[in-house]
């Protein structure tokens, strides 16, 4: 029976606990709705909407409602033009479409500016110094730069079984310009006597090329078979790329080749990039017999004139220089300024206005002048006027279009 009794007492003082409860909330909840509710306005006026201002501690605002964005003004500037249409081409009938190419022939011509007395590079020179003449027409220069760079050279000599004195200076000669050389530089060593014999082929070694031309003591034949050994060498170094040169060393005299003097020319002409510089031999033999020996002796000097002519004409068609030595002291001068002409020249480069490509040969002319248009003097620090001599190509022959 006690334990019934505590359970009962216990009842009752829970339902008088939620009984306090209930009415503690119907009481208090008109109250928090009139705190949290604004006032009703009076009839007739507009509801003011709520404070949007922030509150003097911080934080954030309360709800602030609908954001209306201002309408953006018609521009009329700022209206994008639509794209235009592209352009439609219509091909006649029958017609495929086809692609057009346009090539603009550039010549370029190296020159050098030598003094005459001393053999010296001029520098300093200025694109306005120049002017280029293609067949007699004046040439706009649109390029000019000096260059001064490795050579690629190809040493064609003479060995042939007739003259001991020949064979010394050809082979004195060839140290001589072996012994310039720099480690950049390309060079070979062919020598022909009936036939052409390849000593060394191109190599920057200059022991080894030493090697080949102390390797030359024992001839095999007497014949000279220039002009033949000459296009050989042209037609090697026209496979190679860039700019060329042959050091000729012999003494110009032909026996029994097979090409005439005219071919030999044609090929000279129209081989590009490649300069020759003539150096012949026998020069002191020649000056002590000279007059000498009755006809035979005649008929020798005749041979030698002609030669002579011949080794001149090859370089200056090129664009450069025959040497005549007498005595072999002469040798490292000589081709010191050989080198010289080689590394130190003008390059320049215009559009001829004759552009046919019709593989006709073109002469050349290059000039020297001042601001004022007149030929250019030089003068030394004394002011005395100095030679000189423009070193060029003569011409050169036109590609041939292919039909």
């Amino acid at each position: 029976m006690v334990p019934i009794r505590i359970f009962v007492s216990v009842l009752r003082r829970f339902s008088l606990a939620l009984l306090i409860l209930a009415l503690v909330a119907v009481v208090s909840a008109p109250l928090s709705r009139a705190q949290t509710e604004p006032p009703a306005p009076p009839a007739g006026q507009q509801p003011q909407p709520p404070d949007q201002a922030t509150p003097d501690s911080g934080g954030p605002t309360g709800d602030t409602g609908v954001i209306a964005l201002p309408k953006k003004k018609a521009n009329p500037d700022n209206v994008t033009p639509p794209a235009p249409a592209a352009p439609t081409v219509k091909n006649p009938e029958g017609m495929p479409n086809f692609s057009l190419r346009i090539e603009v022939p550039e010549v370029t011509v190296d020159v050098g500016v030598l003094l005459e007395k001393t053999g010296q590079f001029v520098p300093n020179l200025k694109p306005g110094n120049f002017r280029v003449y293609e067949d007699g027409v004046e040439q706009k220069v649109v390029g000019f730069k000096r260059v001064e760079a490795p050579i690629t050279a190809l040493m064609l000599c003479e060995f042939a079984a007739t003259n001991y004195n020949l064979i010394y200076d050809m082979r004195n000669a060839a140290f001589t310009f072996a012994s310039q050389l720099r480690p950049q530089d390309y060079v070979a060593l062919m020598t022909f006597d009936l036939r052409t014999h390849i000593v060394t082929d191109f190599t920057q070694d200059k022991t080894q090329l030493m090697e080949g031309i102390n390797s030359l003591r024992l001839p095999g034949f007497s014949d000279r078979n220039l002009f033949d050994a000459l296009y050989e060498a042209e037609d090697r170094l026209s496979r190679i790329e860039g700019r060329k040169y042959i050091i000729l060393i012999a003494s110009g005299r032909d026996t029994f080749s097979k090409l005439t003097l005219d071919k030999i020319m044609q090929k000279v002409k129209s081989t590009p990039d490649v300069t020759i510089f003539a150096v012949s031999t026998g020069g002191w033999v020649r000056a002590m017999t000279e007059g000498r020996g009755g006809m035979r002796g005649q008929m020798r000097d005749m041979d030698y004139l002609q030669a002579d002519n011949e080794m001149r004409t090859f370089a200056k068609l090129t664009g450069g220089i025959w040497f005549n030595p007498t005595f072999a002291g002469e040798m490292p001068d000589i081709f010191q300024q050989i080198n010289q002409t080689i590394r130190s020249k003008y390059q320049l480069v215009y559009h001829p206005t004759n552009a046919k490509q019709d593989g006709s040969y073109r002469k050349l002319r290059v000039e020297l002048v001042d601001e004022e248009g007149h030929t250019l003097r030089i003068q030394d620090e004394k002011h005395k006027p100095l030679k000189y001599d423009i070193i060029a190509r003569e011409g050169y022959r036109a590609r041939q279009e292919v039909e």
